[in-house]
């Protein structure tokens, strides 16, 4: 199979928040946000696997800062290891005040997802190349990752 670089699988979503996404505080609820890592980071890994995939984990999804009514969410979702069925998709999130272009990073996760076909049933996906120095630095670090995952499993 061939390799596929991270580029093709990047995925980029803007959203603005509205009432409807806020609770009395004038704050987008927390789930809103993960609802949208979820989605965008699942589109990323989809893309990389041409396949049906389906979300295994979520590591650690801090929120850094608050997100209000009318400011713009960007969540940004890349590929960072590819292993035989699963892959790591890391997301960015961050606030655009609409008017001023003011950028706040509001969150960062790491989810892994894994590949299914037709009978659901986990599917080999393509290795992923790494580009360039950031994909590489990204490929590395996720792999450090993968190793803390698979040792808390086995404990």
């Amino acid at each position: 199979m061939k390799a596929k670089p991270v580029s093709d699988s990047q995925t980029t979503m803007s959203q603005i928040m509205t009432s409807l996404d806020v609770n009395s505080r004038g704050n987008v609820h927390g789930g809103v946000i993960m609802k949208l890592v979820d989605s965008v980071a699942g589109i990323a890994a989809m893309r990389h696997a041409r396949a049906i995939t389906v979300t295994a984990s979520i590591d650690r999804l801090d929120f850094l800062a608050p997100v209000h009514v009318g400011e713009i969410v960007v969540v940004r979702a890349s590929v960072n290891l590819a292993g035989r069925t699963s892959m790591e998709v890391g997301v960015r999130v961050e606030t655009e005040e609409p008017l001023s272009g003011k950028v706040i990073h509001v969150s960062s996760a790491y989810l892994t997802f894994v590949a299914m076909d037709k009978q659901r049933k986990p599917k080999t996906i393509p290795p992923l190349l790494a580009a360039n120095k950031t994909d590489r630095r990204r490929h590395r670090d996720a792999l450090a990752r993968r190793e803390i995952r698979l040792a808390e499993r086995h404990h």
